[in-house]
């Protein structure tokens, strides 16, 4: 991978959908909402941003949730990622 986000910034890609629910019915792809659950790729370096010292506190390898309509979403090697500021993660998911 050679994509490494710049300052607070962090890379992520989505997990897989549900294709069925808890009932049993399959859901076409249209019908699937789009999951906020996703995977750190790459994590950027922090740093000062206007003023304030930014620490990151989530780290490569991590699950999270992340706001709904947060980031940028780009295509790298046919792969989809995206590229969401740490502020835009809500939650880890502990294992």
């Amino acid at each position: 991978m050679n994509i490494k986000p710049l300052f607070d910034r962090v890379l992520i890609k989505q997990v897989e959908a549900e294709e069925t629910t808890k009932s049993g019915i399959v859901l076409p792809g249209n019908a699937q909402e789009k999951p906020q659950e996703a995977e750190i790729l790459a994590v950027g370096p922090g740093g000062v941003i206007d003023g304030k010292e930014i620490k990151m506190q989530v780290k490569k390898g991590d699950r999270v949730i992340y706001s709904k309509y947060a980031g940028t979403e780009i295509k790298f090697n046919n792969e989809e990622y995206i590229i969401v500021k740490q502020s835009d993660i809500l939650a880890i998911i502990g294992k």
